[in-house]
Protein backbone atom coordinates (compact mmCIF):
# COMPACT_ATOMS: atom_id res chain seq x y z
CA UNK A 1 0.00 0.00 0.00
CA UNK A 2 2.44 2.59 0.94
CA UNK A 3 4.10 2.32 -2.59
CA UNK A 4 0.84 2.80 -4.03
CA UNK A 5 0.92 6.79 -2.41
CA UNK A 6 4.46 7.17 -2.94
CA UNK A 7 3.26 6.60 -6.90
CA UNK A 8 0.23 8.41 -6.80
CA UNK A 9 1.63 11.56 -5.65
CA UNK A 10 5.02 11.59 -8.04
CA UNK A 11 2.48 10.99 -10.80
CA UNK A 12 -0.40 13.34 -9.74
CA UNK A 13 2.48 16.29 -8.48
CA UNK A 14 0.20 17.75 -6.17
CA UNK A 15 -1.98 17.13 -2.87
CA UNK A 16 -5.95 18.64 -2.72
CA UNK A 17 -7.18 18.95 0.39
CA UNK A 18 -11.06 18.49 0.76
CA UNK A 19 -13.55 18.50 3.28
CA UNK A 20 -16.38 20.54 5.17
CA UNK A 21 -16.08 24.12 6.02
CA UNK A 22 -14.06 25.02 9.06
CA UNK A 23 -12.17 21.03 9.34
CA UNK A 24 -8.87 23.26 8.73
CA UNK A 25 -7.78 22.82 5.41
CA UNK A 26 -6.05 26.03 4.91
CA UNK A 27 -3.98 25.55 8.32
CA UNK A 28 -3.10 22.15 7.74
CA UNK A 29 -2.47 22.93 3.77
CA UNK A 30 0.32 25.78 4.92
CA UNK A 31 1.93 23.34 7.54
CA UNK A 32 2.13 20.63 5.04
CA UNK A 33 3.00 22.44 1.73
CA UNK A 34 6.24 23.49 4.18
CA UNK A 35 6.84 20.18 5.51
CA UNK A 36 6.86 18.86 1.82
CA UNK A 37 8.72 21.39 0.12
CA UNK A 38 5.77 21.91 -2.18
CA UNK A 39 4.32 25.49 -2.48
CA UNK A 40 0.64 26.35 -1.65
CA UNK A 41 -2.46 27.29 -3.09
CA UNK A 42 -5.94 28.40 -1.22
CA UNK A 43 -8.81 28.32 -3.96
CA UNK A 44 -11.38 30.68 -1.63
CA UNK A 45 -8.38 33.36 -1.83
CA UNK A 46 -7.80 32.73 -5.27
CA UNK A 47 -11.12 32.99 -6.63
CA UNK A 48 -11.85 35.97 -4.33
CA UNK A 49 -9.06 37.63 -6.42
CA UNK A 50 -9.63 36.77 -9.97
CA UNK A 51 -13.28 38.21 -9.11
CA UNK A 52 -12.51 40.90 -6.86
CA UNK A 53 -15.16 40.51 -3.82
CA UNK A 54 -15.22 37.88 -0.91
CA UNK A 55 -17.33 34.34 -1.42
CA UNK A 56 -20.14 35.72 0.59
CA UNK A 57 -20.63 38.73 -1.48
CA UNK A 58 -20.43 36.51 -4.78
CA UNK A 59 -22.97 34.16 -3.52
CA UNK A 60 -25.24 36.80 -2.08
CA UNK A 61 -24.89 39.20 -5.33
CA UNK A 62 -25.04 35.78 -8.08
CA UNK A 63 -26.92 33.01 -5.84
CA UNK A 64 -25.92 29.91 -5.14
CA UNK A 65 -25.71 27.77 -8.48
CA UNK A 66 -23.59 30.97 -10.14
CA UNK A 67 -21.29 30.97 -7.23
CA UNK A 68 -20.38 27.22 -7.95
CA UNK A 69 -19.81 27.76 -11.64
CA UNK A 70 -17.71 30.08 -10.85
CA UNK A 71 -15.65 27.87 -8.76
CA UNK A 72 -15.78 25.63 -10.81
CA UNK A 73 -14.08 27.38 -13.80
CA UNK A 74 -11.21 28.66 -11.55
CA UNK A 75 -10.84 24.98 -10.47
CA UNK A 76 -10.94 24.12 -14.51
CA UNK A 77 -7.97 26.32 -14.79
CA UNK A 78 -5.43 25.57 -11.98
CA UNK A 79 -2.56 23.47 -13.86
CA UNK A 80 0.59 23.61 -11.40
CA UNK A 81 2.41 21.16 -9.79
CA UNK A 82 4.18 20.38 -6.42
CA UNK A 83 1.52 22.05 -4.79
CA UNK A 84 -1.00 21.35 -1.65
CA UNK A 85 -4.28 22.63 -2.64
CA UNK A 86 -6.80 23.54 0.44
CA UNK A 87 -10.06 23.63 -1.93
CA UNK A 88 -13.59 25.43 -0.91
CA UNK A 89 -15.66 23.16 1.04
CA UNK A 90 -18.57 23.49 -1.73
CA UNK A 91 -15.90 22.24 -4.35
CA UNK A 92 -17.47 18.47 -4.62
CA UNK A 93 -20.90 19.51 -5.85
CA UNK A 94 -19.16 19.91 -9.85
CA UNK A 95 -18.16 16.84 -10.83
CA UNK A 96 -15.96 18.54 -13.59
CA UNK A 97 -13.94 20.17 -11.26
CA UNK A 98 -13.34 17.36 -9.29
CA UNK A 99 -12.26 14.92 -12.05
CA UNK A 100 -9.90 17.56 -12.88
CA UNK A 101 -8.54 17.92 -9.07
CA UNK A 102 -8.24 14.37 -9.55
CA UNK A 103 -6.12 14.60 -12.93
CA UNK A 104 -3.45 16.81 -11.48
CA UNK A 105 -3.49 16.17 -7.46
CA UNK A 106 -4.16 13.14 -5.23
CA UNK A 107 -7.01 14.41 -2.87
CA UNK A 108 -7.25 13.68 0.74
CA UNK A 109 -10.41 14.51 2.83
CA UNK A 110 -9.80 15.96 6.09
CA UNK A 111 -13.02 13.91 8.07
CA UNK A 112 -14.63 15.68 10.74
CA UNK A 113 -17.27 14.56 13.31
CA UNK A 114 -20.59 16.84 13.19
CA UNK A 115 -20.43 17.71 16.77
CA UNK A 116 -16.67 18.84 16.34
CA UNK A 117 -18.26 20.78 13.25
CA UNK A 118 -20.71 22.63 14.53
CA UNK A 119 -18.13 24.36 17.63
CA UNK A 120 -16.44 25.33 14.69
CA UNK A 121 -18.56 26.47 12.01
CA UNK A 122 -21.01 29.09 13.57
CA UNK A 123 -21.34 32.10 10.98
CA UNK A 124 -21.91 30.21 7.35
CA UNK A 125 -23.47 33.39 5.83
CA UNK A 126 -20.42 35.58 6.13
CA UNK A 127 -18.36 33.00 6.03
CA UNK A 128 -19.10 32.04 2.21
CA UNK A 129 -20.32 28.80 2.73
CA UNK A 130 -22.25 27.64 0.16
CA UNK A 131 -25.48 26.48 1.80
CA UNK A 132 -28.49 26.66 0.26
CA UNK A 133 -30.96 28.73 1.78
CA UNK A 134 -33.25 27.08 4.88
CA UNK A 135 -30.51 24.50 4.97
CA UNK A 136 -29.01 23.57 8.63
CA UNK A 137 -25.21 22.63 8.89
CA UNK A 138 -26.95 19.03 9.94
CA UNK A 139 -28.33 19.19 6.44
CA UNK A 140 -24.70 20.21 4.60
CA UNK A 141 -22.88 17.51 6.64
CA UNK A 142 -25.27 14.61 5.52
CA UNK A 143 -25.33 16.17 1.72
CA UNK A 144 -21.75 16.58 1.56
CA UNK A 145 -19.61 13.81 3.31
CA UNK A 146 -20.64 11.01 0.49
CA UNK A 147 -19.76 13.45 -2.20
CA UNK A 148 -16.42 13.86 -0.25
CA UNK A 149 -15.90 10.02 0.48
CA UNK A 150 -16.74 9.76 -3.46
CA UNK A 151 -13.80 11.42 -4.61
CA UNK A 152 -10.87 10.83 -1.61
CA UNK A 153 -7.73 8.95 -2.66
CA UNK A 154 -6.98 9.18 1.49
CA UNK A 155 -9.35 10.09 3.97
CA UNK A 156 -7.83 11.43 7.34
CA UNK A 157 -9.98 11.78 10.53
CA UNK A 158 -9.27 15.19 11.90
CA UNK A 159 -11.73 14.87 15.15
CA UNK A 160 -9.82 17.28 17.50
CA UNK A 161 -6.74 16.28 16.50
CA UNK A 162 -4.35 19.54 16.40
CA UNK A 163 -3.54 20.76 12.63
CA UNK A 164 0.29 19.66 13.04
CA UNK A 165 -1.39 15.98 14.36
CA UNK A 166 -3.15 15.74 11.02
CA UNK A 167 -0.36 17.05 8.67
CA UNK A 168 1.74 13.95 10.28
CA UNK A 169 -0.86 11.34 9.70
CA UNK A 170 -1.12 12.71 6.18
CA UNK A 171 2.57 12.83 5.78
CA UNK A 172 2.92 9.08 6.91
CA UNK A 173 0.86 7.97 4.38
CA UNK A 174 3.31 9.03 1.92
CA UNK A 175 6.01 7.29 4.26
CA UNK A 176 9.25 7.41 2.25
CA UNK A 177 8.24 9.56 -0.30
CA UNK A 178 10.69 11.75 -1.48
CA UNK A 179 9.56 15.57 -4.47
Amino acid sequence: MQNFWIKLVKYKKNIALIGMPAVGKSTVGVLLAKKMGFDFMDTDILIQAKEDQTLARIIACHGLEQFLEIEKQHLLNIECARHVIATGGSVIYKSEAMHHLADISMVVYLAIDLDVLKTRLSDVITRGVAIAPGKSIDDLYLERIPLYEKYADLTVQCGKKYPEHVVEAIVRSFSGYRA
